[in-house]
């Protein structure tokens, strides 16, 4: 049982057995009030408090989960042998019966419930036998403690099977989210800073005979990293439960700033075709995508050139990023290729990547237009 169940049942459960077992104390002392059994209110509050106990007891682990249907069950039924007034001890065993089941699967309080009511229903024959009960009444109790003990162990069956699948939809919104905001995180911030690293190096190479490409470069980090900044923070605050705007994802409409912003880096990099007008979340998984590939260019390739091509058509287009780099197979996808992956299939689209046969690598997502 998870962590948000468990807490769950402790609170539904937290008063109101205790509220049955005053019930039945009361109530039996009162019904035995006037029976001729020797002792009757005494031994027979004690027998119907002892079986009503299970209810506010914590539940056992595993197969002894069952253990305190059957004493509940025992219980009762000894009460009823001994020649007890009928009374509120016909909540003991329902009682117990649906706090176990709403804890433990079917498979382990389903024989226990069974076996207790048997036990239960053996006290009342024996009380219609021993003590001129009538024989109509006690048959038809037995078969209804049956139906009652087993309705409380599915009504609560139920009820746990609706807190678990709540308790899994959470748990999976909450993951989603975490693994949405990594990859939010993994594309801006990740791409920001191959963006930087490259610029800085530019900077560092010219910065004795070219001045003004040197300034260029620092120019070039100080807008990538602002804007880095701006969404490490948005999602920082998003973690952290801060009200924070989420910004627009961008698409196609960015790529053209994406890809001067890569060229300033020091990148050659040649674009044939157009996307054209695509979707909302179509052009947002062409952008990741793109950006992405251009980010691993940068990092990874060792590359001179990155050739973009859009190929549009009918009902889909394709986009492609290579490179003249050194290539090599895919170790590991990663956040990266995993990203792209992972976005472009969301949308029904189709992605491949890996090595080119002759040198360099290259990414390919087929969308729908």
């Amino acid at each position: 049982m998870n962590h948000s169940l468990a807490e769950m049942h402790r609170a539904h459960r937290s008063w109101w057995p205790w509220a049955v077992l005053a019930i039945v104390l009361l109530g039996t002392a009162a019904s035995d009030g006037k029976n001729d059994v020797e002792n009757a209110v005494l031994g027979g509050v004690l027998l119907a408090v002892l079986a009503t106990v299970p209810a506010v007891l914590p539940v056992l682990p595993g197969a002894l989960a069952s253990g305190p249907l059957l004493a509940s069950g025992a219980l009762s039924g000894a009460y009823f042998a001994l020649g007890y007034a009928d009374g509120p001890i016909f909540l003991a065993l329902p009682t117990a019966t649906f706090l176990v089941a709403s804890v433990v699967a079917v498979r382990r309080w389903l024989p226990g419930a069974l076996v207790g009511a048997a036990l239960l229903a053996g006290g009342l024959a024996g009380r219609w036998q021993w003590y001129a009960d009538e024989p109509h009444k006690s048959l038809w109790q037995g078969i209804g403690m049956f139906g009652v003990v087993l309705a409380a162990g599915a009504v609560a069956t139920a009820t746990r099977n609706r807190f678990e699948a709540r308790a899994e939809r959470v748990e999976r919104a909450s993951t989603e989210e975490r693994l949405r905001m990594a990859q939010d995180l993994h594309d801006g911030v990740g791409h920001g800073l191959a963006v930087i690293a490259m610029q800085a190096g530019v900077a560092l190479h010219v910065l004795d005979r070219d001045p003004a490409k040197a300034r260029e470069s620092l120019e070039a980090i100080r807008a990538t990293s602002r804007e880095a900044l701006e969404s490490l923070r948005s999602e920082l605050a998003t973690i952290a439960g801060e009200p924070a705007p989420r910004r627009p994802a961008p698409g196609v409409e960015a790529v053209p700033a994406l890809v001067e912003r890569v060229r300033s880096a020091g990148l050659r990099v040649e674009v044939i075709g157009d996307p054209g007008t695509l979707a909302e979340p179509v052009g947002e998984a062409a952008y990741a995508v793109l950006q992405e590939a251009l980010t691993n260019v940068l990092r990874h390739a060792v590359a001179t050139t990155a050739t973009i091509v859009w190929e549009r058509g009918s009902d889909s287009v394709a986009l492609r990023v290579s490179d003249d780099g050194r290539g090599g197979e895919v170790q590991d996808e990663g956040m990266g290729i995993g990203g792209m992956r992972a976005r472009v299939t969301a949308i029904g689209g189709t992605f491949r990547a890996g090595p080119q046969q002759h040198g360099g690598f290259e990414v390919t997502a087929v969308l729908p237009a």
